[in-house]
């Protein structure tokens, strides 16, 4: 198992390593998905069918392409999957929930603060908070989004993050993980001198963090960490707050493969998606165990693994080419065998609606 040695202890050491951008990162968004637009448009008519794609996933909502909610997930799922995912439960912000009610359905779920809130519309970890205590749930509630689900849910505290990549083939029935990122949170190195807040404005990846309009750094700008100390700056990972991801293909291993498809297979029809889980440590994770998933992500899901920046720009793409290739491929194999994919104009209707709401959503923290 190749696993074993990738097992560095802490994410804090294996984060230090690299402070750089990848090329990607520094790449303006529009110009990233232009060849990757190219591409669609090319399989689009190779395929016959530009939404092809929502077929891959029958049982969501645009089979993950766009717009569907992470309880949509949750709900499908049996009993093996279920005992692998964080505890959660669902409020519906119509301002009616009051802190008894609050209580009662967080304790009916095995919730207890911290916790963490979250858009069940969601993207990219916007609006996503750890919340100590009644209050902050309320708080977020009040300028959460009238008439819309927060899912809230067990905070996990390990430090080690991936998201995993799998696919199934409908037609043969075998399925693989087809990338794997690990994700680490941003976070600087304290000297015994310098304020938190000229930590973050030295450092290339965390000064993200104070560009970024829909996130709130919850440490004290204004602090002094002692020499050594490592101060994390964010409950997300995501490169837009200053994360950092790491291609972790040599986790792929026949464990993790099947415990994978075992999850995959206790959801309905799920032939396509990334699994994000939690993990104590890579050799677990590597073995196939010690692992808790927080969320899964459909035909949408990003190959996240190709923003390293130890991957060039164009190996990157071609991560990224080869995944948009194979959801084709799962998509046409599905409308053979009968399932319809979602209009072009339905779609573009979930896609405005989940981009309006991004924008009401609470800053992350």
């Amino acid at each position: 198992m190749r696993a074993a040695g990738l097992d560095l202890g802490a994410d804090t050491a294996r984060l230090a390593v690299v402070r750089e951008c990848s090329v990607l990162e520094r790449m303006p968004k529009w110009l990233i998905c232009v060849p990757l637009v190219m591409q669609w448009l090319w399989l689009s008519l190779r395929h016959g069918g530009a939404t092809l794609p929502s077929a891959a996933n029958p049982h969501l909502t645009s089979g993950g392409l766009v717009g569907e909610g992470k309880l949509e997930y949750f709900r499908g799922m049996g009993p093996l999957a279920r005992s692998l995912t964080a505890d959660y439960c669902a409020v519906f912000n119509d301002g009616t929930a009051n802190e008894d009610a609050l209580r009662q359905t967080m304790a009916e779920n095995g919730l207890a603060f911290p916790i963490v809130a979250k858009p069940d519309l969601g993207l990219c970890g916007y609006g996503v908070r750890l919340l100590p205590d009644m209050a902050a749930l309320q708080s977020y509630l009040a300028v959460f989004p009238s008439g819309e689900t927060v899912v809230l849910q067990r905070y996990l505290p390990q430090e080690g993050e991936a998201g995993i990549f799998y696919a199934r083939d409908p037609v043969t029935g075998e399925g693989r993980i087809i990338g794997l990122a690990l994700r680490y949170f941003p976070r600087v190195t304290g000297d015994g001198r310098s304020t938190v807040a000229q930590l973050v404005a030295a450092d290339v990846r965390a000064r993200r963090i104070a560009r970024s309009p829909r996130h709130e750094c919850s440490v004290q700008p204004d602090s002094v960490p002692a020499a050594g100390q490592q101060v994390r700056l964010a409950t997300i990972g995501s490169t837009r707050v200053g994360g950092l991801y790491r291609d972790g293909a040599a986790l792929i291993t026949p464990e993790l493969v099947r415990a994978i498809d075992a999850v995959a297979r206790d959801m309905p029809d799920f032939h396509f998606g990334r699994f994000d889980v939690r993990y104590e440590s890579l050799r677990e994770l590597g073995a196939g165990h010690g692992f808790t998933i927080m969320e899964i992500n459909g035909a949408g899901s990003e190959a996240i693994e190709a923003w390293d920046p130890d991957i060039g720009v164009l190996q990157g793409f071609r991560m990224v080419f080869a995944k948009q290739r194979l959801l084709f491929a799962i998509g046409a194999a599905q409308r053979k065998a009968g399932v319809r994919p979602i209009g072009l104009l339905a779609l573009a209707r979930l896609n405005r609606r989940q981009n309006r709401l991004v924008d009401r959503y609470p800053p992350s923290n």
